[in-house]
């Protein structure tokens, strides 16, 4: 696992809720839905850190509990906040910032130039069919 999310810890291969921290959690999203911006939010719930990480903290679906991760605050809570968080971007006309996710493929066609050399070494005729690949084909 590369990060364990805040108000969890690790023990013995599962995660179990760090009951100080997860405590903060909680007092986060109590703050914001009463009216507090992010960062105070924060701040009064003891978490000193910027916007952007109160943001990703607020957004972390592992707090309502999944298969690895018991749930710290319900779902109700959840939702209520990341409700208020796209209120208050209408509000401040910050909804332009969000952008849909690019598609991403892989090429899965190419030209490959004619085939004149074979060698017995697979590595080396991997190598040589590589090089002969001319461009993706549409």
């Amino acid at each position: 696992m590369a990060h364990t999310p805040f108000g969890y810890r690790i023990r013995k291969g599962k995660a179990i809720i760090d009951e100080p921290a997860a405590e903060k959690i909680r007092q986060l999203y109590k703050n914001y839905l009463s009216g507090m911006s992010m960062v105070a939010a924060a701040k009064e719930a003891g978490i000193d850190t910027y916007h952007g990480t109160v943001k990703r903290m607020m957004e972390n679906r592992h707090y309502m509990g999944d298969d690895f991760y018991p749930a710290i605050i319900d779902v109700n809570t959840f939702t209520e906040a990341m409700l208020e968080r796209q209120r208050r971007a209408k509000k401040l006309g910050r909804t332009d910032r969000i952008k849909p996710p690019v598609k991403k493929t892989s090429p899965t066609t190419f030209t490959l130039g004619t085939i004149k050399e074979f060698y017995d070494d697979p590595a080396k005729q991997a190598e040589y069919l590589y090089s002969l690949i001319e461009s993706e084909a549409t």
